[in-house]
């Protein structure tokens, strides 16, 4: 699989192809981040410039969406375990562009927030605008696949008579994400494991092909109404096992490491801390 990687040194900032444990220098990285057109990703794919190991760099996050669109219930597992109704549309909610943050990078509880939670998902990331896209044309939209956390205050989320959902969801480094990963095909997509474990436990376990609303079902939605551009980030939804809905809850401790894993995709593996440390 050929991934992208946006990455730091003394010398700035730049788009990189990972292989291993080996960057290659693509070119130096534009403000948004990588927007995965046809283009970049063949810049990234004939990548020559300077070789660096990862342990010698500082990674960042490799896309830096204009927006963040996510997806609630959308495993029956997860419908499951927080006992609400299966929907019948999907459940659309926006996380800030400040929240992304790298593969590596420490997850910060701020200070009031006492139930920071976990939610291990696939990410897709378009490579070009749309608007009003078909089932049909939905994946050919899709320019990478990306391993992200949707990590959720459930404090600030559910304080509320009508849940602040952007709110709980949006603090700082609460979107840790992957590498950005070339797409295969739909079908590939629809088959992927996605495992979540928080300091060495394995707390979800799912599958893509698990989702109530699949992938062309999502971007058809999405895009009623609202126009989707290239480097848009979506987030396609958590299997059950979250730790709000544990018995006793599980929830995001200083000196916790959570990672999330996609074979075929990436991982992320990030640290966790509090505001003050």
């Amino acid at each position: 699989m050929t991934q992208a990687v946006q990455f730091e040194t003394q010398e700035g900032r730049f788009i990189g192809r990972l292989d291993g444990d080996t960057i290659t220098t693509a070119y130096d990285a534009p403000t948004p981040g990588f927007i995965p057109s046809a283009e970049n990703w063949a810049a990234v794919e004939a990548a020559a410039g300077a070789a660096h190991a990862v342990e010698d760099v500082k990674l960042l996050a490799t896309v830096r969406p204009g927006k963040i669109l996510a997806i609630g219930l959308n495993y029956q597992t997860h419908v499951e375990e927080t006992n609400l109704a299966r929907p019948d549309v999907p459940v659309v909610f926006a996380k800030f562009p400040s929240s992304v943050t790298g593969p590596t990078d420490d997850i910060v509880i701020p200070r009031e927030e006492t139930r920071t939670d976990y939610e291990g998902e696939l990410g897709l990331v378009l490579s070009k605008t749309g608007y009003r896209i078909s089932k049909e044309a939905a994946w050919d939209y899709v320019g990478a696949l990306v391993v992200l956390n949707d990590v959720s205050g459930r404090r600030a989320q559910l304080e509320t008579p009508m849940r602040q959902f952007t709110l709980g969801k949006s603090f700082d480094t609460f979107t840790p994400v992957s590498a950005a990963t070339k797409p295969g095909s739909l079908a590939e997509a629809s088959e992927l494991q996605v495992k979540t474990t928080v300091s060495g436990e394995v707390m979800q376990d799912g599958n893509t092909n698990q989702l109530i609303f699949d992938i062309p079902s999502i971007i058809e939605y999405l895009s009623r109404g609202t126009t989707l551009e290239a480097g848009d980030l979506i987030a396609t939804g958590t299997p059950g096992g979250v730790g709000d809905e544990r018995k006793p809850p599980r929830y995001l401790v200083p000196g916790d490491v959570v990672e999330v894993e996609i074979p075929g995709v990436g991982s992320i593996r990030n640290g966790v801390r509090a505001e003050d440390s």
